[in-house]
């Protein structure tokens, strides 16, 4: 900030803030509002962590600490000075001019009205001359006040002067306390959204179709950007481990034995039986050789050919009658036999302990078996694949059922004024939660950022914003002070006649 009248002179800032540098990760730097970490920064530049000089306002980014790449021991962005800063400072400097003009201009009429008082002229001098006084008085006193907040007036180190320099970090952590004791708090959140109806307004909201299109479309969006964040390998791992970890801690004998009883007293397992009947009949009616030479060929060798070959054909026989006969029959023998066999089993699976080890020990065997791992380890390809395929696709039965619920859930909270309470019962203990729980860390933010801005640049950015308005502080000091000083003078006059 550029002093006029009685203010120590700086030098010129006509230049315009210099191009900010790239930042060594890629994009701008932490000032450049790109990236993750857009907003207020430095603007001194790249810099690095070693603390060296930027080129932005002529200012280093860092002081032997890590504020080169962040603008202070936390990494946090300070404020950046900006061509459109630089205009509002030009503003300030306007201002500045008027307020030091004013100072002048009341200076030449004290001198002149005292002039005219010594030249022995009557009256009105003295009263000129003593607004005048008193003019110049509230002007230098609110020049000094103003001057104060930002730098030393004059350059001398006076104390209780360049108030925000030296003391920002005070600032900074008094504003934290505040904003946490006054907006932190888990009683104003709570009133703060308990006005809001936050359950009728978001019932409302997702009632209307286009909205539950909107919502959807972008619940699509995330979850196949998830999905396509997820590596394949690190999710079949998982997936592999818990399904088999699962398998392994849960017994099935007695499950499948339960199963089994079922399906046998309802009479289910009745068509894979015919099934299998009708299927060895076909296969013995096309292989009636193979089982005569079969049998020939087991015979004693010390029996005819032609008696081997009788027998092979009456076995041959038997065999189909007998499953013929089986597959005919619903009360066959052989079925009953079945029936009784797959009880008997049901009941060992469920209370034989020997029944129930050797099942585990035969699902331990499978599911250590590589083909059976792979099996596990590609359900997630599969599963991936169809998720990603129903989000993309508008008419799929996964959007569509999505949009009707939320459509549904729409209706039901615009008018369920029970569900309404729910929901902003919900939201209320989850925002009083947070802000009762993390408030120091809320408010360290606040501080820890402040602190990391540099001193030089957040006066001169202060400034900037609010300077002008200050210049009218002296304006009005000037003014004021004059009709002050006439007022005293005039009432001392008429006193002392």
């Amino acid at each position: 900030m550029e002093r006029t009248g009685p203010e120590k002179p700086e030098e010129p800032e006509n230049r315009a803030p210099a191009a900010r540098p790239a930042h060594p990760s890629g994009g701008v730097g932490p000032s450049g509002g790109v990236g993750p970490l857009a907003g207020p920064g430095r603007a001194g530049g790249a810099g690095t962590s070693a603390g060296l000089k930027g080129t932005g306002t002529g200012k280093g980014t860092g002081k032997g600490t890590d504020k080169g790449s962040g603008g202070g021991p936390l990494g946090l962005g300070s404020f950046s000075y900006t061509a459109a800063d630089e205009e509002k400072r030009r503003g300030v400097r306007r201002m500045k001019a008027t307020a030091t003009a004013l100072l002048g201009l009341v200076a030449v009429i004290y001198v002149l009205a005292t002039w005219a008082k010594n030249s022995g002229v009557e009256g009105w001098p003295g009263y000129v001359a003593a607004a005048a006084e008193a003019g110049m008085v509230g002007a230098l006193a609110d020049w000094f006040a103003v001057t104060a907040l930002f730098r030393h007036p004059l350059g001398v180190p006076i104390p209780h002067t360049a108030i925000i320099p030296n003391k920002k970090d005070q600032l900074g952590a008094s504003l934290g306390a505040f904003v946490g004791e006054n907006f932190l708090s888990a009683e104003v959140v709570r009133a703060r959204l308990g006005g809001l109806g936050i359950g009728a307004r978001l019932g409302t909201w997702l009632a209307d179709p286009a909205h539950a299109d909107r919502v959807t479309a972008e619940l699509s969006t995330a979850l196949r950007g998830a999905l396509t964040v997820l590596r394949d390998s690190d999710v079949q791992a998982v997936v592999g481990e818990a399904i088999t970890r699962r398998a392994n801690a849960a017994e099935i004998a007695p499950g499948l034995g339960k199963t089994l009883d079922q399906v046998v007293a309802e009479g289910a397992h009745h068509r894979a039986v015919d099934l299998i009947c009708a299927r060895a009949h076909d296969w013995l009616v096309k292989h009636e050789e193979s089982i005569t030479d079969a049998v020939q060929g087991g015979a004693p060798g010390w029996t005819p050919r032609f008696v081997d070959r009788k027998v092979g054909h009456r076995v041959y026989r038997e065999l189909l009658r007998f499953v013929v006969e089986m597959r005919d029959m619903p009360e066959h023998p052989a079925r009953g036999a079945i029936d009784r066999f797959l009880r008997d089993f049901a009941a060992d699976l469920q209370s034989d302990t020997d029944t129930r080890a050797r099942v585990e020990r035969l699902k331990s065997e499978l599911l250590a078996r590589p083909e059976v791992q792979d099996v596990i380890a590609s359900a997630w390809s599969s599963v991936r694949s169809m998720i990603m395929a129903a989000a993309e696709d508008e008419r799929s039965e996964l959007r569509l059922r999505a949009r009707a619920s939320l459509l549904s859930l729409g209706r039901r909270l615009a008018t369920d004024e029970r569900l309404q309470g729910k929901l902003e019962g919900w939201i209320e203990d989850a925002a009083a939660y947070v802000v009762s729980t993390y408030r120091s860390e809320i408010t360290s933010l606040i501080s820890d950022t402040v602190a990391s801005w540099d001193a030089d640049d957040t006066s001169k950015k202060i400034e900037a914003h609010i300077g002008r308005d200050l210049q009218f502080i002296r304006i009005n000091g000037t003014v004021v002070g004059a009709l002050a000083g006439l007022v005293i003078y005039t009432v001392s006059h008429a006193l002392g006649g």
